[in-house]
Formats: C-alpha cells, sequence, structure tokens
C-alpha cells in the first residue's frame, strides 16, 4: 500500500452530481467541474497528509489510519471519520459518503458514493 506522491487526476465520472447531491453551492459545482486537481499524497506508515490542489485552492487533510480525523470533502467542508485500512485500501465512511481509495497497476482510484450517486476520480502518478 504506497500512496506517497504526485497524482495528476485525469478522469472524473459523475463529479457534477456527486456535489449536488453532497449539498456543494451550486458555485462550488460550477468550478470544479472542468478543473483536474492534482493530489500531493504523503504517507508515513499510518500516518497521511494528503494535499488537493486546484487553480482556485490548495486543501490538506491529514490522518492517522485508526484514529477519529476531520477530512476535506470536495467542496471544501470537514467531517470527521475515521479511515480505516482494508486489503490495501483506505476506506472513509461518513454519515453522508463512503469513500475507498486504492492502487491499481500504475493508477490510484477514488470511488464514493452518497445516496444513489458514485463518483470515480483515477488519477496516475507525475
Amino acid at each position: 500500500m504506497d500512496f506517497n506522491g504526485t497524482w495528476k487526476v485525469y478522469s472524473e465520472e459523475n463529479l457534477e452530481e456527486f456535489l449536488k447531491v453532497i449539498g456543494a453551492p451550486e458555485m462550488v459545482v460550477k468550478m470544479r467541474k472542468d478543473v483536474k486537481p492534482v493530489l500531493v499524497i504523503e504517507q508515513n506508515g499510518k500516518d497521511f497528509t494528503c494535499t488537493m490542489k486546484t487553480p482556485f485552492s490548495s486543501r490538506v487533510t491529514r490522518f492517522t489510519i485508526g484514529k477519529e480525523s476531520e477530512i476535506c470533502t470536495l467542496d471544501g467542508r470537514k467531517v470527521k471519520c475515521t479511515v480505516r485500512e482494508e486489503d490495501g485500501k483506505l476506506i472513509c465512511e461518513t454519515s453522508k459518503f463512503t469513500s475507498v481509495r486504492e492502487i491499481q497497476g500504475d493508477e490510484m482510484i477514488d470511488t464514493t458514493t452518497a445516496g444513489s450517486v458514485t463518483f470515480i476520480s483515477k488519477s496516475k502518478r507525475v
């Protein structure tokens, strides 16, 4: 499970629908839909620092596997959750969504589900 590195998002499916389902402001939906972020992940054992960079902002989330943390959502809000590791995947469940991050070959796949909408983001190391 090596998530370290700089990852460039190249594909996002159902982003606009997902942002609407989680209640993101319309301005955020409009601004974010044409932007492919860069993710910088620093992993030191069970400790992670994830920085999502777009032309509009950078958001930093820090968490330790198995400990409650405050994470930043796609629309900038903060929610509390405990990230767990299961079969090499990072899983975060909140009352609004479930997120699974995994490495498949040379890609990082993020699958986030809220209600009946599933948002899939695919990245490659830069």
